[in-house]
Protein backbone atom coordinates (compact mmCIF):
# COMPACT_ATOMS: atom_id res chain seq x y z
CA UNK A 1 0.00 0.00 0.00
CA UNK A 2 1.28 3.10 -1.24
CA UNK A 3 1.32 6.38 1.35
CA UNK A 4 -0.31 9.13 0.17
CA UNK A 5 1.45 12.75 0.36
CA UNK A 6 -0.38 13.63 3.37
CA UNK A 7 0.62 10.98 4.79
CA UNK A 8 4.22 10.99 4.67
CA UNK A 9 4.38 14.33 5.75
CA UNK A 10 2.93 13.19 8.89
CA UNK A 11 5.25 10.80 9.27
CA UNK A 12 7.99 12.67 8.84
CA UNK A 13 6.88 15.63 10.96
CA UNK A 14 6.21 12.78 14.03
CA UNK A 15 9.83 11.35 13.66
CA UNK A 16 11.23 14.86 12.91
CA UNK A 17 8.95 16.30 16.23
CA UNK A 18 10.51 12.52 18.05
CA UNK A 19 14.22 13.33 17.28
CA UNK A 20 13.99 16.77 18.46
CA UNK A 21 13.11 15.14 21.60
CA UNK A 22 15.79 12.91 21.54
CA UNK A 23 18.10 15.46 20.90
CA UNK A 24 16.42 17.60 23.86
CA UNK A 25 16.45 14.95 26.18
CA UNK A 26 19.91 13.90 25.87
CA UNK A 27 21.10 17.41 26.16
CA UNK A 28 19.02 17.92 29.71
CA UNK A 29 20.83 14.59 30.90
CA UNK A 30 23.78 15.54 30.51
CA UNK A 31 26.01 16.47 33.90
CA UNK A 32 24.62 19.61 36.61
CA UNK A 33 26.55 21.21 38.37
CA UNK A 34 25.83 23.26 42.27
CA UNK A 35 27.84 25.68 43.98
CA UNK A 36 28.35 26.58 47.18
CA UNK A 37 30.44 28.73 49.46
CA UNK A 38 31.63 27.60 52.58
CA UNK A 39 33.69 29.92 54.43
CA UNK A 40 35.85 29.12 57.18
CA UNK A 41 37.97 30.60 60.16
CA UNK A 42 41.18 29.29 62.57
CA UNK A 43 40.67 31.04 65.96
CA UNK A 44 44.20 32.15 68.09
CA UNK A 45 43.74 29.31 71.01
CA UNK A 46 46.21 28.36 73.44
CA UNK A 47 45.39 24.79 75.81
CA UNK A 48 47.37 23.44 78.37
CA UNK A 49 47.41 19.96 80.63
CA UNK A 50 48.94 18.34 82.99
CA UNK A 51 48.97 14.90 82.90
CA UNK A 52 50.46 11.92 85.77
CA UNK A 53 49.94 12.02 89.63
CA UNK A 54 52.20 14.32 91.54
CA UNK A 55 53.23 11.47 94.12
CA UNK A 56 54.08 12.59 98.15
CA UNK A 57 57.05 14.93 98.49
CA UNK A 58 58.02 13.54 102.23
CA UNK A 59 61.28 15.57 103.47
CA UNK A 60 62.93 12.94 106.16
CA UNK A 61 66.49 13.55 106.69
CA UNK A 62 68.51 16.31 108.18
CA UNK A 63 72.25 16.06 108.72
CA UNK A 64 73.17 17.25 112.30
CA UNK A 65 73.50 20.95 112.44
CA UNK A 66 72.02 21.43 108.42
CA UNK A 67 68.71 21.85 107.40
CA UNK A 68 66.43 18.97 106.19
CA UNK A 69 67.11 17.89 103.03
CA UNK A 70 64.67 18.53 99.75
CA UNK A 71 62.69 16.36 98.63
CA UNK A 72 62.45 16.37 94.78
CA UNK A 73 60.02 14.57 92.08
CA UNK A 74 59.43 14.08 88.55
CA UNK A 75 57.15 11.91 86.50
CA UNK A 76 54.57 14.50 85.75
CA UNK A 77 54.47 16.14 82.41
CA UNK A 78 52.58 18.34 80.68
CA UNK A 79 51.51 19.13 76.76
CA UNK A 80 50.64 22.84 75.34
CA UNK A 81 49.55 23.72 71.68
CA UNK A 82 49.17 27.22 70.82
CA UNK A 83 48.52 28.95 67.29
CA UNK A 84 49.96 31.79 68.89
CA UNK A 85 53.21 33.87 69.30
CA UNK A 86 54.74 35.16 72.50
CA UNK A 87 52.86 33.07 74.65
CA UNK A 88 54.04 31.98 78.26
CA UNK A 89 52.93 29.78 81.36
CA UNK A 90 53.05 30.93 85.10
CA UNK A 91 52.25 29.02 87.78
CA UNK A 92 50.62 29.90 91.12
CA UNK A 93 49.66 27.82 94.55
CA UNK A 94 46.16 27.92 95.68
CA UNK A 95 47.08 29.00 98.91
CA UNK A 96 50.50 29.99 100.97
CA UNK A 97 52.81 27.53 102.08
CA UNK A 98 53.17 26.79 105.64
CA UNK A 99 55.84 28.76 107.85
CA UNK A 100 59.29 27.15 107.27
CA UNK A 101 58.43 25.00 103.57
CA UNK A 102 59.05 26.17 100.06
CA UNK A 103 57.54 24.16 97.04
CA UNK A 104 59.46 25.25 93.51
CA UNK A 105 58.37 24.14 90.21
CA UNK A 106 60.41 23.47 87.23
CA UNK A 107 59.32 22.80 83.56
CA UNK A 108 60.75 21.65 80.26
CA UNK A 109 59.96 24.00 77.51
CA UNK A 110 58.99 23.10 74.41
CA UNK A 111 60.62 23.92 71.21
CA UNK A 112 61.96 27.57 70.66
CA UNK A 113 60.70 28.74 74.31
CA UNK A 114 63.16 29.16 77.65
CA UNK A 115 62.25 27.28 81.04
CA UNK A 116 62.84 29.59 83.83
CA UNK A 117 64.46 26.56 85.87
CA UNK A 118 63.45 25.93 89.30
CA UNK A 119 61.26 29.08 91.23
CA UNK A 120 59.64 28.78 94.36
CA UNK A 121 55.70 29.32 94.03
CA UNK A 122 53.66 31.89 96.05
CA UNK A 123 50.59 32.87 95.30
CA UNK A 124 51.15 35.20 92.26
CA UNK A 125 51.35 33.86 89.34
CA UNK A 126 55.30 33.60 88.19
CA UNK A 127 56.37 33.12 84.84
CA UNK A 128 57.76 29.16 84.46
CA UNK A 129 57.90 29.05 80.49
CA UNK A 130 58.15 32.34 77.93
CA UNK A 131 58.84 32.89 74.70
CA UNK A 132 56.44 29.97 73.21
CA UNK A 133 55.22 30.71 69.54
CA UNK A 134 53.22 28.02 67.71
CA UNK A 135 53.65 24.86 69.13
CA UNK A 136 52.42 21.15 69.72
CA UNK A 137 54.45 19.21 72.33
CA UNK A 138 53.06 16.88 74.64
CA UNK A 139 55.30 14.65 77.90
CA UNK A 140 57.12 17.90 78.45
CA UNK A 141 58.55 17.43 81.90
CA UNK A 142 57.26 19.15 85.13
CA UNK A 143 59.46 18.57 88.02
CA UNK A 144 58.54 19.88 91.92
CA UNK A 145 61.38 20.41 95.23
CA UNK A 146 59.44 20.49 98.65
CA UNK A 147 61.97 22.57 101.27
CA UNK A 148 61.70 22.69 104.87
CA UNK A 149 63.30 24.38 107.58
CA UNK A 150 63.41 23.09 110.92
CA UNK A 151 60.50 25.26 112.12
CA UNK A 152 58.45 23.24 109.77
CA UNK A 153 55.20 21.94 111.02
CA UNK A 154 55.58 17.84 111.23
CA UNK A 155 51.55 17.26 109.60
CA UNK A 156 50.97 16.64 105.87
CA UNK A 157 49.24 19.07 103.88
CA UNK A 158 48.75 19.76 100.51
CA UNK A 159 48.55 22.85 97.36
CA UNK A 160 47.07 22.81 94.14
CA UNK A 161 49.60 24.39 91.47
CA UNK A 162 47.71 26.37 88.91
CA UNK A 163 49.52 26.70 84.86
CA UNK A 164 47.86 29.14 83.10
CA UNK A 165 49.03 29.70 79.45
CA UNK A 166 48.47 33.68 78.02
CA UNK A 167 50.11 36.14 76.37
CA UNK A 168 53.94 37.14 77.01
CA UNK A 169 55.18 40.54 77.69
Amino acid sequence: MALSGEQTMRINRVVGLAGVLAIGAAFSAGAQTATQIVRFQVVPMSRIAVSGIAGPLVVASAAPGSAPTSASMAGTSYGITTNETNQKITAALDSPMPTGMTLAVALGAPTGAASAGSLTLGTSSADVVTGISTVSASALPITYTLSATSVAPVAPGSRTVTFTIAAGQ
